[in-house]
């Protein structure tokens, strides 16, 4: 018997698929049969991560892709289509913080983020839409984070996108159900990624002292729930917002 989780044959793009949190999606999602477009910004760490993920033994390929840009989104579907013929899943992945008190943002720094985080979202949903729409149905994993739930003092923009994150995600479900693509939301505990690594020893054990499992979080541990969403188990859950956390929100 098949299992529902198995997603060989699939065809997943993961915006800044080539580390941190993204690369350990496109790593679980590899494993489960998916092959994998690493969609992100560096050409050398988006080669790195295809060789990498093609020795777990599925198909793989890098696209040099900025998701602000809404050519080079258009351009990315089009690479995968050209390439495998369809797009399964997208997970909407990248990200970027610029860590400032709200005064102290320039307008540039805060549509920046904006761009980045929530409109690169719109974009790369948007455009993969045609092909899930002919295909008959699809999936899109949006990643939010703890500021997704919580205010942030440390990074105001940042927070302010990941909101808007899982309220896209809830709209985009709503819209999307008749076209059976189903749009749900990954957030993230604190995990050691290069974007939380300037975090200040005083913070960083500030925030493990309130996680009951005791620790930060590895990349690696967001795959089961991006397998699930992914995967026809979840064909009847869309528009959540699901903590992958190690109890952090349940403090």
């Amino acid at each position: 018997m098949t299992s529902d989780f198995d997603l060989t044959g699939k065809v997943a793009i993961v915006t800044g698929g080539n580390g941190g949190i993204g690369y350990g999606i496109a790593r679980g999602l590899a494993r489960a049969g998916t092959n994998i477009v690493v969609a992100a910004r560096q050409p050398a760490k988006n080669a790195q991560a295809v060789a990498a993920l093609r020795e777990i033994g599925v198909e793989a390929m890098g696209v040099v892709t900025d998701v602000q840009d809404e050519g080079a989104v258009q351009a990315m579907v089009h690479a995968t289509a050209e390439t495998f013929g369809h797009v399964d899943i997208l997970v909407n992945n990248a990200g970027i913080n610029i860590r400032k008190a709200p005064q102290d943002y320039t307008l540039a720094e805060w549509q920046q983020v904006l761009s980045t985080n929530l409109t690169g979202v719109f974009l790369c949903s948007r455009a993969v839409y045609p092909c899930m729409l002919k295909a008959g149905g699809g999936k899109i994993i949006n990643i939010g984070s703890m500021t997704s739930v919580f205010g942030s003092n440390v990074s105001p923009a940042y927070a302010a996108t990941k909101g808007g994150v899982v309220q896209f995600t809830k709209s985009l479900a709503i819209f999307w159900a008749k076209d059976n693509i189903q749009v749900n939301a990954i957030l993230p505990g604190w995990i050691h990624t290069d974007l939380t690594a300037s975090a200040s020893s005083e913070r960083y054990n500030f925030i493990k002292a309130r996680i009951p499992y005791g620790r930060w979080g590895e990349p690696d541990e967001l795959a089961g729930a991006a397998v699930f969403l992914a995967s026809r188990a979840s064909d009847y859950v869309t528009g959540i917002a699901l903590p992958v956390d190690g109890g952090y929100t349940s403090m």
